[in-house]
Formats: C-alpha cells, sequence, structure tokens
C-alpha cells in the first residue's frame, strides 16, 4: 500500500470507547425471516435444523487495518441494503499454535472484528437472558467459530448467546511509547479487551432486536477468555455492561500474564520494532500483517502482556476489588482437577519424594517446607498428585481462587465455586494416534511423538464442551453416556446462572454460595464438599507477598 494511503489512515480522529455505541436503538424486528434491523443496518441469518435463528459475522467494529491498526475500536460504517450474516468472519491474526483448536471462519486478517449470534426467539420483543462468551486461547489463538463455543446449545435453552472475536497478540496488546502519545487517553496496549468492551456496548446496543433482554447479561469465557472477564469486570469501561459472570479457569488477579506497567510495555514494543527495523509508529504501521505475525513466532519474541495502561485497568485488578470498585455482580467460577501435570513441574524427572523435594527447595528455597505442608507427599505414590495440584495452581487455579475470593469478600453478590473432575474420555479410534492439545498450553503434538501418560482428572480446557453442551462437535473422543450426563448437569447449571444469577434447580444437587466453605465437585457424581484446599492458596498469598 502506498505511503500517502497510510498517511490518509492515520489521519482519521479517534473516536473514544464510549462513543462506539451509538445513540439510535434498533427497533423489534420479526426472526421468522431471519431479518434483523440493526443500529449499523438490516441483516439476514439463517434458521439452524433445530429451528435456532443464526446470525454469523456481524461487524461491531470497524476493520482495525491500516492507520486503525493499534487503535480502539471505532464504529461500523452503516449500510442501507441488507447484509449477509450466514457465514463467520475471519479470525484474529494468529500462528497455528494449538491442536485442539478447529475454525469454521473465513481465514484469518487483521479485519477480524466480527460477532456472532444464536437466538431462539422469534420476534425481537421477548427479552431473553443473553450469553456473551469470550474464547481461550492465552491471548494468542482462538476463534469465536469454534465448535465448542457454538451456541446452537444454548440457545435451545431459551438463551441468546453471543461469541466474539478480539485481537490478539502483537495486534491486540502490543504498547508503544509513540501510540500512547497519540492516544486522546495517554495509553497503549489492551485493544483485544477494548474489543470485548466494545462487543459489549453493541450487545446492549442491538441484542434486543435478536430478542434478548440487554439488561439479562452474563459474560464468559475459559483460560484467556476467563481472564478477560475478570478484566472487565475491572474495568471502568465495561463493568455496568453486563449482570452476572462465568469464569473458566484463570483470572487477571495475581497473576504472571499481566497487566504489566504501561512504560514496561512499552520497551517491549520499541524492541520489537527495532527488531523489524521500524523506527516509527508509521514504519511499523506499514510493515504487512503477514510479517509482524511471523516475527512474533520467532525465539526470544517477548510475549505482548495486558497493559495497566491508565485508561482500560486504571489500576491493578486485584486492587480494583480490593477496593469493591469492580462489577458487583454474581459469579459462578471455578477450576479443572488436572490443570497442569506434574511434568510442569518436575520435568524429565520421575515423580518421587527425592525429586518433589529438590524441585520444592529449588522454587522455594527456605519455604520448601512450608510447600511440602501445603501439597503433602510422603512417599512416592503421592508426589504425582502433589505436583499436579501445585503445577496447576501455579498454572492458574490460584490466580482463579483469588478471583473468587475478593468477589466474595468485596462484590456484594453471591459468588459459586466448582472444580470440575470429569476426566476426558478415550479418544476415538480414527483419533487413537493423534494428540489432543490444550486451549492454554499444549502445542500440537507430532503423531509419531511419544504419547503423554493419560490424564488422571480433568485437564485444562476440557469442561468447555460440556458446559456449552457441545460435546457432538468434538469428535476426537468417544463420548459415553455419563460424559452426556455430566455435560447435561453442568449445562443445566451454566443454564439457570444466566437466567437468574443462581445455578440451582430443579433436579440438580444443591450447589451452596462459596460463602458457605463448600465447593462443587462436577463429575458423575456431582456434589458439593468442604473445601479442602485453602490451606494451599493461602500458602501462594504468603509468597505473592514475600
Amino acid at each position: 500500500m502506498k505511503l500517502f494511503v497510510f498517511a490518509a489512515l492515520l489521519a482519521v480522529p479517534l473516536v473514544p470507547a464510549t462513543a462506539i455505541a451509538q445513540t439510535k436503538t434498533a427497533p423489534a424486528t420479526d426472526l421468522t425471516r431471519n431479518r434483523v434491523q440493526t443500529a449499523n443496518g438490516p441483516l439476514e441469518g439463517a434458521t439452524a435444523a433445530s429451528g435456532i435463528h443464526e446470525f454469523k459475522g456481524v461487524p461491531f467494529a470497524a476493520p482495525p487495518i491500516g492507520g486503525l491498526r493499534w487503535r480502539e475500536p471505532q464504529p461500523v460504517k452503516n449500510w442501507t441494503t441488507v447484509r449477509s450474516a450466514k457465514q463467520f468472519g475471519p479470525r484474529a491474526m494468529q500462528l497455528p499454535l494449538f491442536g485442539d483448536m478447529n475454525f469454521r471462519s473465513d481465514g484469518v486478517s487483521e479485519d477480524c472484528l466480527y460477532l456472532n449470534v444464536w437466538t431462539p426467539a422469534k420476534t425481537g420483543r421477548e427479552k431473553l437472558p443473553v450469553l456473551v462468551y469470550f474464547y481461550g486461547g492465552g491471548f494468542v489463538a482462538g476463534d469465536g467459530s469454534e465448535p465448542r463455543y457454538d451456541g446452537e446449545s444454548m440457545a435451545r435453552r431459551g438463551i441468546v448467546a453471543v461469541t466474539v472475536n478480539y485481537r490478539l497478540g502483537v495486534f491486540g496488546f502490543l504498547a508503544h511509547p509513540e501510540l500512547t502519545k497519540e492516544s486522546p487517553h495517554h495509553a497503549s496496549g489492551n485493544y483485544g479487551f477494548l474489543d470485548q468492551s466494545a462487543a459489549l456496548r453493541w450487545v446492549q446496543q442491538n441484542i434486543a432486536a435478536f430478542g434478548g433482554d440487554p439488561k439479562q447479561v452474563t459474560i464468559a469465557g475459559e483460560s484467556a477468555g476467563s481472564m478477560s472477564v475478570s478484566a472487565q469486570m475491572a474495568s471502568p469501561l465495561s463493568k455496568a455492561l453486563f449482570a452476572r459472570a462465568i469464569g473458566e479457569s484463570g483470572s487477571m488477579l495475581n497473576t504472571s500474564f499481566g497487566p504489566v506497567p504501561l512504560a514496561e510495555a512499552e520497551q517491549t514494543g520499541v524492541a520489537f520494532a527495532t527488531s523489524l527495523g521500524a523506527g516509527s509508529l508509521a514504519a511499523l504501521r506499514a510493515l504487512p500483517a503477514q510479517q509482524l505475525l511471523e516475527a512474533t513466532g520467532k525465539p526470544g519474541t517477548a510475549r505482548f502482556a495486558p497493559t495497566l495502561d491508565g485508561y482500560f485497568f486504571t489500576k491493578m485488578p486485584t486492587a480494583t476489588f480490593v477496593a469493591s470498585e469492580q462489577a458487583r455482580v454474581p459469579l459462578l467460577v471455578g477450576w479443572n482437577s488436572q490443570e497442569m501435570g506434574y511434568q510442569a513441574l518436575l520435568g524429565q524427572d520421575q515423580p518421587t519424594v527425592a525429586n518433589y523435594t529438590k524441585t520444592l527447595q529449588k522454587l522455594y528455597g527456605d519455604q520448601a517446607a512450608a510447600a511440602q505442608k501445603a501439597y503433602p507427599a510422603t512417599t512416592d505414590a503421592e508426589v504425582e498428585q502433589a505436583a499436579t495440584d501445585l503445577a496447576g495452581d501455579r498454572f492458574i487455579a490460584y490466580s482463579t481462587w483469588k478471583w473468587a475470593e475478593m468477589q466474595q469478600q468485596t462484590g456484594g453478590q453471591p459468588v459459586y465455586r466448582y472444580l470440575y473432575a470429569r476426566p476426558r474420555p478415550a479418544m476415538t479410534p480414527e483419533m487413537g494416534n493423534a494428540t489432543a492439545g490444550l486451549a492454554g498450553g499444549v502445542v500440537k503434538q507430532a503423531a509419531d511423538a511419544p504419547k503423554a501418560p493419560p490424564a488422571k482428572g480433568a485437564v485444562h480446557s476440557a469442561e468447555i464442551e460440556y458446559a456449552l453442551g457441545n460435546l457432538s462437535t468434538n469428535k476426537v473422543y468417544a463420548w459415553t453416556p455419563d460424559d452426556r450426563q455430566v455435560s447435561n448437569t453442568l449445562q443445566t447449571y451454566f443454564a439457570n446462572f444466566i437466567k437468574t444469577g443462581n445455578p440451582n434447580g430443579a433436579g440438580l444437587p444443591t450447589w451452596p454460595q462459596a460463602s458457605s466453605g463448600q465447593v462443587l465437585r462436577i463429575d458423575v457424581k456431582t456434589q458439593a464438599e468442604p473445601d479442602k484446599t485453602r490451606p494451599r492458596y493461602l500458602f501462594m498469598e504468603q509468597q505473592r507477598s514475600r
């Protein structure tokens, strides 16, 4: 693209995030013809065999390309003729990192700010509860078209379901001094979070036309998506845009994933630009998107983390929760029984007491005895579970616990906590030589690589298909009647919570609030149990404060 075109794009005025939702409200719509009038223009979707109406590839912000690369999302240009909404839009720029990700999207592109809606409504006057789901993938991968997030099953339960795309990696989280300078908010980074916030404003403005109730919006997500939910709860830009929240394995509270101070993030951005020979922001914006993407995959390239930018995050998320300044909404939150394997802690070493003790001493020094007390293992047979617990807590469970703990203390609303413990079943025979990756951290394995031992617990991301009623979309595993039972139980809890803010309902084991000291263990036999893990997380708290 010629330089004068870039100069013209750079001259596009920046609109504050609060302005992306226009004042005009979309009128009620007759959905029987799959026609919806949004605030930006008319859409035509399709009807699934189940009768659910589907609207895919709906733009909620202008394409963040050219001069809009690394700017907060801008308003969509209105259209007057009917726009087809029958195909998923492109997914955000990303490398093929995770073996469990399957996409139905229209390729990869910077032009990625699209969302998808599934609704059972017949008119725009039904005021149904709404689920907005953010995908996981470590803020470097993922897409709203992934079958495991499909909204049809939730829609069949009387919920308007929405999946949202947001920018990833260098496109979603680059900070740079020149970006900070040009921003009216003196902020840079967090564009992926700002995309999510813009989508929530779109939902507030438009979801009634799809039969949804903007006053009954639940935001949810897993892994990076769960971190995103906690981020939106902490941000003053978003905390009034939803009524309930669900977090599955991940939060922005007390995590090593950020946010990092703006000055630090800016220097990371400068170093990245320098490595590409881009001495200015204009030169960086002029580089092809594919070149930027490929550069992020080179060894030694820094991770682009969420940033304490003073705009999306006005303070560290934990501090926001301590001050009771977060979204004061009911929270359903939990994690899985095997978020990480013991190998993440012990490496190639065998799970023996000697190796475990050596690892604890390396990690915790003079606190190794305290670690051993919190994660006890006195025999070789106990080491595997203790190391698995510690690895999972260090990875993601502790930060999720911290979120639940703080919302319980300062959120003024009920918190419901779960431990998901159902291991996946065996793979189907045709998939026996394939390896299923994890949404938060396992790269797809070659077919001839050594196979990892079968999981004894529920691995990271394993609950997604169960919770959203999408077991049938995953052909890797040989699902059993027990799996379908667990899925029905978990999805029913989720649906009840989305509708009322309380997961309990007829035919379900009672799920007490976390304030009772109990946690719901979800498996073939689902039941509330006393929380015996608190000493582990208090140990983590102590280490955090050292």
